[in-house]
């Protein structure tokens, strides 16, 4: 098994590279790839030193799979060389997601549509992961018709510039922006870039790639993304309205059901999810399970996960420990 990760050293990568260790992925040839200016130097995996290739020399490689995390532009010049020389890709950018000729991934839900043929393979975005995942057991039961969220995004899912401007905030340093405000102490409205029709492009990824990792266009999401000044793990305040009514308890019943949630809902004991209790972990959480009282079949949740794993990373290694269970590469 020839591996090969693109964007090694960035803050999703070293995950990926933790992650593949953690869970023992058979790699029997390892391609750590980065930008120009890390050719060349070494990074540790599994407990030996390995040395950081250029794109063209892991392209001339043809690893079975590669593992991309280096951005959208990166993505659409480079996926596409890979996959010419029969490697699979797994895309952790937005830049696949919503190609039609493109899978969007998540295994729980949806791996049983992969086949030999798939050669760039697209993972979705962080916090439409965390959202389906809980609300895909749920659709196949009520059935979803409106779905309202709000998100809470930590400044990891920006990237390190993000962290270290929340660090020297923190610290009282004047220091590089990744920002257009202050985010220590503040809540920005703002992730990703505005379009035209007001929402930002996160807000839009959560309004379409639900409908396309489900594969069904009847119900709708619309969401505001709001970034808050937390290290780590996005949280969201999610309101469903189904088109069959349900029970609280069949609903925590059917998610307690789920491989990769933990329901985590009793106010009698201040619990419910929160960044601190989701950090470094890879299950989706949720709780605050509660009936929607101004309308009818609706219910409210609140959804934490870790977003650098679940959100990213893990759900990328998983689409390849499928492929490999799968015999798919």
């Amino acid at each position: 098994m020839k591996l090969a990760v693109v964007g090694a050293t960035g803050m999703v990568g070293t995950v990926m590279l933790k992650l593949l260790e953690e869970r023992n992925f058979p790699v029997t040839q390892f391609f750590p790839v980065a930008s120009e200016k890390s050719v060349g130097n070494e990074i540790v995996f599994k407990g030996k030193p390995h040395t950081i290739v250029s794109l063209d020399a892991a392209v001339a490689a043809a690893p079975d799979i590669a593992i991309f995390s280096a951005g959208g532009e990166t993505s659409l010049e480079w996926a596409p060389k890979f996959a010419a020389v029969g490697t699979t890709v797994i895309d952790n950018s937005s830049a696949w997601r919503m190609d039609s000729t493109k899978k969007l991934i998540v295994p729980e839900i949806n791996a049983h549509l992969l086949t030999k043929e798939d050669k760039i393979i697209a993972n979705p975005n962080c916090s439409t992961i965390q959202m389906v995942m809980v609300l895909a057991p749920l659709h196949k039961k009520y059935r979803m018709k409106r779905v309202v969220v709000s998100t809470y995004q930590s400044v990891s899912g920006t990237g390190l510039k993000a962290v270290h401007q929340l660090e020297n905030e923190i610290q009282g340093i004047k220091g590089e922006m990744a920002y257009p405000y202050p985010i220590h102490k503040n809540a920005l409205p703002h992730c990703d870039v505005f379009e035209a029709n007001g929402y930002t492009k996160e807000e839009m990824k959560l309004a379409r790639e639900p409908q396309k990792i489900l594969d069904d266009r009847s119900f709708s999401v619309t969401a505001t993304a709001v970034r808050i000044p937390t290290a780590g793990g996005h949280s969201e305040a999610v309101n469903v309205e189904f088109l069959k009514d349900f029970e609280l308890g069949e609903v925590r019943s059917i998610l307690h059901e789920v491989p990769g949630i933990t329901v985590q809902d009793n106010p009698d004991t201040n619990t419910y999810p929160m960044p601190m209790y989701a950090y470094d972990k890879d299950d989706v959480f949720v709780g605050r399970i509660r009936r929607d009282e101004t309308q009818p079949n609706s219910l409210n949740m609140w959804i934490v996960s870790d977003n650098l794993r679940k959100g990213a990373a893990t759900n990328a290694i998983q689409i390849a420990e499928y492929l490999v269970a799968n015999s798919l590469v």
